[in-house]
């Protein structure tokens, strides 16, 4: 399926503010499809001159009209077409009071149909149907009634080019508030004409038990907050319904989501609405959240910082020995200690349990050939990526690089040095898992006949990690010379 973008871009030749602008319709038309308790779709004139639905919402707070999606509809010449087209030219609202749509799981439905075309900068740009489903004749609760005229304010807001509010805060916290959350009207002057009994709750929880219609919600909300709290600074212009902004009250053992919608007319406010969520339980448990993730990354930076001391340890204590067999396996034992504190001191600055393994990889790259090389020049290529790895897999492959990258140094180039060449191919298997594919090559003398490939200690490490990760592990000549060590690694899935 298209994206509004891919829609707009691709069947319009509407400028990019344009296309932004029905991005931003879209993005917060919900609200204006819940307080209509209404279907609305969104209708583009296409480069083939017909009228093409783009978009399409329904309500969460009343009964749909559309079970199919309307996108890609094309509008039929005729009564649809017309109206459109009418709307589009006057630039007015169009009522039509009521019209049969066939249903297919069911008796057909009657429904009041709207057309209100959508305005940026003084010319039309779309036009946007509301579709209500005639489902009922009883007489309409004052929740409805307010629910409708807000929704219709609306509409005019879109037609006069005031909504959406190209001014609003993007990038929503969880838990942004809407309108079965709790829906308050305001007037200019920032008093409660309206609010839902989930508002008034949501205000019960901050503290206030006195009434709330009649009372200005700015001063409900500063007797409850203590002014010991912390205060966001866009909280008055929320509370006044002055801005398209949002903000967080904490008070009465429990945090409230806030956010206002101005309604004007002409370039005038003649009042608000606030919409509100009680979200006090769910802050609490990001709460939470953040506390596990802040201790399992203090874990691992212990870890870590053991492990170095670990390391130093062992370095000390080579120092003390005489050159030989003890002293090579001391150092020896040093570098793999570090290369697993290397994958915890990533993990520590991560917020989950994965890391990005390139750059661990070339951490221990660059640690292997400084320790490995004794001066010799070697030179180093890499292609290919690991990408992102659990912490299981990660530990183990890093001890498995290492080996093979210091193998390929110290008995595949010696003091003449040479190049490494790394190979990584990351791909799904036949049951979708993932596998790695690494090849590690230099051009050095190749394999030495008298020494069998896996007959030392770090190669038997590889050779057990290797198994761990349900992989293999082969080596071969490279022509006209060197060494290949290939080996493969099922990789644990990342949730």
């Amino acid at each position: 399926m298209a994206t509004l973008s891919e829609l707009l871009r691709g069947r319009t030749n509407l400028p990019d503010h344009d296309v932004e602008w029905l991005q931003l319709l879209v993005g917060d038309w919900q609200l204006v499809a819940d307080l209509s308790f209404a279907d609305l779709v969104l209708w583009v004139r296409s480069t083939r001159e017909r009228w093409e639905a783009v978009a399409h919402v329904r309500p969460t707070t009343g009964q749909l009209v559309f079970v199919d999606d309307q996108v890609g509809r094309v509008a039929d010449p005729g009564r649809t077409r017309d109206l459109l087209d009418e709307a589009a030219s006057e630039q007015r609202i169009l009522r039509v009071r009521q019209v049969v749509v066939p249903h297919e799981q069911g008796p057909d439905q009657s429904v009041r149909e709207e057309y209100i075309p959508v305005v940026r900068g003084g010319h039309v740009v779309a036009v946007m149907t509301r579709h209500t489903n005639l489902w009922t004749t009883r007489t309409p609760s004052r929740l409805e009634l307010t629910y409708l005229a807000t929704a219709d304010a609306l509409c005019r807001m879109v037609t006069g080019g005031e909504f959406p509010h190209s001014g609003a805060p993007t990038g929503l916290r969880r838990g942004a508030p809407r309108v079965g959350d709790g829906v308050i009207r305001l007037d200019v002057d920032g008093v409660v004409t309206y609010a839902s009994p989930n508002a008034v709750s949501a205000l019960h929880r901050l503290g206030h038990l006195g009434e709330v219609v009649g009372a200005s919600l700015a001063q409900i909300v500063t007797d409850n907050v203590r002014e010991s709290s912390p205060v966001d600074e866009g909280l008055p212009l929320v509370v006044t319904g002055r801005q398209p902004w949002r903000t967080e009250v904490v008070a009465g053992g429990t945090t409230v989501s806030m956010r206002a919608i101005p309604l004007t007319e002409a370039g005038q406010r003649f009042g608000a609405i606030v919409l509100m969520r009680d979200v006090g339980e769910l802050r609490r448990r990001e709460r939470e959240l953040l506390t596990k993730d802040a201790t399992i990354r203090e874990i691992h930076h212990r870890v870590k910082n053991n492990l170095q001391s670990v390391a130093a340890l062992l370095r000390l204590q080579s120092r003390r020995l005489p050159d030989g067999e003890a002293k090579i396996a001391l150092a020896e034992a040093e570098r793999r200690v570090g290369t697993i504190a290397m994958v915890h001191d990533q993990l520590s600055q991560g917020f989950d349990e994965t890391v990005d393994f390139d750059t661990i990889a070339q951490r221990g790259l660059n640690a292997v050939v400084e320790v490995s090389a004794n001066g010799a020049p070697v030179h180093t290529v890499t292609q290919g990526s690991f990408g992102r790895l659990r912490a299981e897999d990660a530990t183990s492959l890093a001890m498995i690089m290492s080996e093979l990258v210091q193998n390929a140094i110290e008995h595949g180039l010696g003091d003449a040095g040479g190049e490494v060449r790394i190979f990584i191919e990351r791909r799904s298997d036949v049951r979708g898992q993932s596998v790695l594919v690494v090849s590690i090559e230099d051009d050095g003398k190749g394999i030495d006949p008298a020494r069998r490939p896996g007959s030392g200690l770090g190669t038997q490490i590889v050779q057990s990690l290797v198994g761990d990760l349900q992989g293999r592990i082969t080596w071969e000549p490279v022509e006209p010379h060197g060494t290949r060590a290939r080996f493969t690694a099922t990789l644990r899935p990342i949730t």
